[in-house]
């Protein structure tokens, strides 16, 4: 009986342990029989990156902050892991998709953010709002063709040595600056006062020895460095050990409020540096302007002495029957700079088409008459007409007739000029303390009629210009009724009439537009007949009468000829004039040699030590060295 119940109860037990052994195995080969590729591993080209970092949907928020994956890095592991025990036909349809994946496996990425993108396996059901911006052009390159189906598929099967394949990717190109290095290691200087000036580093004498020697060594490397081409072999070397030391430093501050105060203490007191530098600069720019080179005081000596030598009849210029012949073209230069003017005579003339025709009329001062003169006795101008006057010959030009000439006499423009000078308005007022503002010279301008009552046109030229080119074709030029043919420089703010007259006053404000363009004194077409019609004199001494205190504007002869030829300005076309050569290095070189005249309007004269290298070479080819008195003098470019 009870054998029959041990049989009865075995037959119930095989059966259930038959169905437990078989049931997983058909359960599980029904699985594999349906089974897609799809779900181990996700198409590589539908793989979605996004622009910024963010968490893993497969891992939690704090692993994602802490597991930080290295740029440019394509795990094969990840894309193999889940496979490593699968059948032979899930094996091949693995390797299958690696070989068609090798075509998209580089991925762009970004130089300061982590290039593997937040990725999930559901990427059609994102739900940050920053997933709408995910990049539109991923960069698609091919490995190289040695990488084999072989060697592919023995990649996957390594998936136990988890060992990355570095993927190249392809980077923006940036530009380097020249001296990179060299602003890095001045940084690091001053990031190394910074933390000597901290109790926490005077407190520790092992770390305070050791930055002082890092800094010495910076020093020395860095010397008169100013680009990294400067900077010697070991430079990088230091740079780097001064980095770990400076590293040091940091984890030794444990007050960050200290290191933010001695910052902006060091800002300020650079800043402070500055405004004191830049004034220091501003005053010696100035008075290297004023100031007369050796040589050139040295050439006028000579000439004169040399003129007073000669007898009457070898005093005198040929062709003066031209001087007063309407029919020629006709240049006024005002100058008590010997060297200036020959130049601008000698360019004129060497690039006429016919010099015989072109006459320079030069006004200079009782100082330089005879060595003005000298010069062109010594050096004529081929064909072209001299004449040289003198301007205390201009009996008519007096106090009782000129404004100006009754304010550069008066005590308050003396005093002005001569007198000390305290505060903020001496220092913004400094340009124009120039002499050049006191001389009557510089007033002519406005008595081209009366200086040259029987001509018809004549063309200004200040002392400080080169001709390039031809100017005759000047003369035919249609003024169409104006007075003055000008440039205008309307390009920059500083050349419209507020940075010139004082709009505050009433009088300015109601006569004149704030924005409108100004123009540029240097190369300009005066037509005569038109002035004395227009009576432009009568005009600028109206002006003058009502500024004599100064309250329309300050000393110069821009400010009042914008207010004369106020709407009396026939704009050229501005390649007959371009300025700047005397303070902007920045003028094109085209631009340049395009341009009839060139202008070095500003303190940076050719002629003076502080004149823009670069821009000195159109001025000194006008400018014979080998001349007996330019040797006398010591004078070279």
């Amino acid at each position: 009986m009870k054998m029959k119940m041990k049989m009865w109860l075995r037959k119930p037990v095989l059966v259930l342990l038959f169905l437990t052994v078989l049931a997983p195995i058909v359960l599980y080969t029904d699985k594999l029989a349906t089974f897609s590729s799809y779900e181990f591993i996700q198409e590589p080209s539908t793989i979605s990156f996004n622009r910024d970092v963010g968490a893993l949907n497969l891992l939690p928020q704090e692993l994602s902050a802490t597991v930080k994956e290295p740029l440019g890095d394509v795990y094969v592991q990840n894309l193999t892991r889940s496979v490593e025990l699968v059948d032979a036909e899930s094996s091949r349809k693995i390797r299958q998709l690696n070989e068609e994946s090798e075509e998209v496996n580089t991925i762009v990425s970004d130089q300061d953010a982590n290039p593997i993108r937040q990725v999930t396996q559901d990427h059609n059901k994102l739900e940050s709002a920053e997933n709408k911006n995910i990049l539109k052009n991923v960069k698609v390159a091919r490995h190289s063709s040695s990488i084999t189906q072989a060697e592919t598929k023995q990649e996957v099967q390594k998936a136990g040595k988890r060992e990355p394949m570095k993927v190249k990717s392809d980077k923006l190109s940036e530009p380097v600056l020249a001296d990179d290095r060299v602003r890095y290691l001045k940084d690091q200087l001053i990031r190394g006062r910074v933390y000597l000036s901290l109790s926490a580093t005077r407190t520790n004498v092992q770390f305070s020895r050791e930055l002082r020697l890092r800094m010495k060594e910076v020093q020395r490397a860095l010397g008169d460095a100013t680009k990294d081409a400067d900077l010697p072999k070991n430079a990088y070397e230091k740079l780097k050990a001064m980095d770990q030391t400076l590293a040091k430093g940091k984890q030794l501050q444990d007050d960050c409020t200290a290191v933010i105060k001695k910052l902006r203490a060091i800002i300020h007191s650079t800043e402070e540096q500055l405004r004191v530098h830049q004034k220091q600069a501003l005053f010696l720019t100035h008075l290297t302007a004023k100031t007369v080179p050796k040589g050139l005081h040295c050439l006028p000596l000579r000439l004169s002495t040399e003129y007073y030598s000669l007898n009457s009849s070898a005093q005198q210029f040929p062709n003066q029957e031209n001087i007063d012949d309407p029919d020629l073209f006709h240049y006024a230069l005002f100058s008590d700079n010997v060297l200036a003017t020959a130049v601008v005579v000698n360019s004129t003339v060497t690039n006429a088409k016919h010099p015989s025709k072109h006459v320079f009329h030069i006004v200079t001062d009782k100082l330089n008459y005879a060595a003005m003169r000298m010069w062109f006795l010594v050096n004529p101008p081929g064909k072209a007409t001299i004449q040289v006057q003198n301007i205390d010959e201009f009996t008519w030009l007096n106090a009782s007739y000129s404004p100006v000439l009754k304010q550069l006499a008066s005590q308050n423009m003396i005093d002005y000029y001569f007198k000390t000078h305290k505060g903020a308005e001496s220092d913004s007022n400094l340009k124009f303390r120039n002499p050049k503002y006191l001389s009557m010279m510089n007033h002519l301008r406005f008595y081209l009629a009366e200086i040259f009552p029987k001509l018809r046109k004549v063309v200004f030229l200040d002392d400080d210009i080169v001709v390039q080119r031809d100017l005759s074709g000047l003369w035919s030029i249609d003024l169409k009724g104006k007075v003055n043919g000008a440039v205008e420089t309307c390009g920059e703010n500083f050349h419209r009439f507020d940075r010139y007259l004082n709009f505050s006053n009433p009088i300015i404000a109601k006569n004149f537009d704030p924005r409108a363009c100004g123009w540029a004194y240097g190369m300009n077409v005066f037509d005569l007949e038109e002035w004395k019609k227009q009576n432009i004199t009568g005009v600028y001494h109206t002006w003058q009468n009502l500024n004599h205190e100064r309250q329309l504007w300050k000393l110069g002869t821009l400010p009042p000829g914008l207010i004369t030829f106020w709407q009396r300005v026939y704009p050229l076309d501005k390649g007959w004039h371009v300025l700047g050569l005397g303070y902007n290095p920045s003028v094109s070189q085209k631009e340049i040699e395009r341009a009839a005249v060139i202008h070095y309007n500003g303190n940076l004269k050719p002629w003076l030590e502080i004149g823009i290298p670069k821009f000195r070479g159109y001025w000194s080819r006008y400018v014979d060295y080998d001349q007996a008195y330019m040797r006398d003098c010591n004078m070279s470019p």
